[in-house]
């Protein structure tokens, strides 16, 4: 065996992986990356990237479609679903290739390979052990599954979704979390029957609840079906289609069933276990500095319970490099991380819900601002709103916003909960007229006891 060491050994090649690997090297630190795939892991390959060019695509059949309300003769002839995903393989590719650039330009040895974790701060890859002073763990996500529910023929997960070659004409998504209405948005909008099944009360049950109400109003709308509050029990497929069982006694029948529970941490197969990690269902368990209980041994991303998100993880790899140099840099707050749906209307949140926020501070103050306030979401005819929660201390601890587009206001809606900042704060700023960025503003305005137009 020959002994290849460095200041940081990465097991893992996705957003936190090469995030740490490039911050380390601009630090000064020898790196070597153990990636066994691609580097860019699921997010550039089989998630974040691939799925919003999809809807993306989706967004210009919905646009062809509904010309007439804007006095543009248009209409869908249909779906080249080829050209679709030429168009998104091409985004992906040439993301990829900057990529592959950054790490020659960044100096970081990649080791392409399967890696074990042997301890207590060596990789080993095909029978080479790589030893760093410090080791870094980021082996990321797969798309999990049921018990006893097999994936394979009409039973997929997005990452065969992604990936299809027709547009089904039925589908039933099973999970109404992020990646489920993800999909049953862009199968809609090119024209599919969807329903999805959510075994809690409410679509994206993990935003507040005002939120899944405007979600589940808009999908309505569209004609996306959806049984809430409902179990799973079985599934069932031949040649001709798959039948869903729920526990309610009704069956659904369907060209697919798109398994969206949620993804698993990757954990097994990697050596963690007999090398003493302390893990807790799949995940390793780490501080609030990333450190798990080996001297020297971080994890990061989506192998951390928390956020599976790839910006994330993006940032946990930023900053176990900067806390490896010696930068001693400041703890992430993970309620901080914003979040964002890209289905039609998108999501998007950053803070505490009005129900985390009741937990912690016992009484909140509300304020709901619609968007048929605001003049630009009436150009684009969308609906939906701001919603904002302060705290009985004065800054705002939470905003949601739903609506078409409104995952590029999370910036601002980020640095207002990132800086405590009051109403008081924010309601003097000057928003462009006209845009979407209004509707913060005008939100502010009249949590701040001056509101202009019309809220509720």
């Amino acid at each position: 065996m020959t002994d290849t060491s460095a200041d940081l050994v990465i097991l893992g090649g996705g957003s936190g992986g090469y995030a740490c690997a490039f911050r380390a090297a601009e630090l000064g630190l020898s790196v070597i990356l153990v990636e066994k795939d691609k580097v860019g892991g699921t997010c550039l390959h089989r998630g974040c990237i691939p799925t919003k060019a999809l809807l993306h695509a989706a967004e210009v059949a919905d646009n062809a479609r509904e010309g007439d309300q804007f006095g543009v003769k248009s209409s869908l002839e249909g779906i080249d679903i080829q050209g679709v995903n030429s168009y998104k393989d091409g985004v992906v590719s040439g993301l990829y290739k900057g990529l592959q650039g950054l790490f020659k330009a960044n100096k970081v040895t990649v080791v392409e390979g399967t890696g074990s974790f042997v301890g207590p701060n060596t990789v080993e890859v095909d029978g080479t052990r790589y030893t760093g002073k410090n080791v870094v763990l980021a082996t990321g996500s797969y798309a999990r599954s049921l018990p006893g529910l097999e994936i394979g023929g009409r039973i997929i997960t997005s990452d065969q979704a992604l990936n299809l070659d027709y547009v089904p004409q039925r589908v039933v998504v099973l999970g109404g979390g992020v990646i489920g209405v993800e999909f049953a948005s862009v199968w809609r909008s090119f024209g599919a029957e969807v329903t999805i099944v959510e075994a809690l009360p409410r679509l994206v049950p993990a935003e507040d609840e005002w939120a899944s109400k405007q979600l589940e109003r808009a999908f309505r709308k569209r004609g996306i079906k959806f049984k809430t509050g409902v179990r799973f029990t079985g599934a069932t497929q031949d040649a001709d289609g798959v039948v869903v069982n729920l526990e309610s006694g009704e069956s659904l029948e369907a060209d697919l069933l798109l398994v969206a529970v949620g993804r698993g941490p990757n954990s097994a197969g990697h050596g963690f276990e007999e090398a003493g990690l302390k893990l807790e269902r799949g995940f390793v368990l780490t501080d609030e500095r990333l450190r798990t209980n080996l001297p020297g041994v971080y994890a990061v991303g989506d192998l951390v319970p928390g956020l599976q998100l790839a910006h994330r993880g993006f940032q946990q790899g930023i900053f176990i490099a900067e806390d490896i140099a010696g930068q001693n840099p400041k703890v992430i707050d993970e309620a901080g991380i914003p979040r964002v749906t890209y289905c039609k209307p998108e999501v998007a949140s950053v803070g505490l819900t009005e129900a985390q926020a009741k937990e912690k501070y016992g009484t909140v103050e509300t304020l709901v601002y619609a968007l048929s306030g605001n003049g630009k979401s009436q150009i684009l005819k969308t609906s939906g709103g701001v919603k904002l929660v302060k705290s009985p201390e004065g800054p705002v601890v939470g905003i949601t916003l739903v609506g078409e587009r409104v995952g590029e206001l999370i910036g601002e809606a980020q640095l207002i909960y990132s800086w405590e900042a009051t109403p008081e704060d924010i309601a003097p700023l000057v928003h462009a007229h006209p845009t979407q960025n209004e509707s913060l503003g005008e939100a502010f305005l009249a949590l701040a006891g001056k509101p202009l137009h019309v809220h509720g």
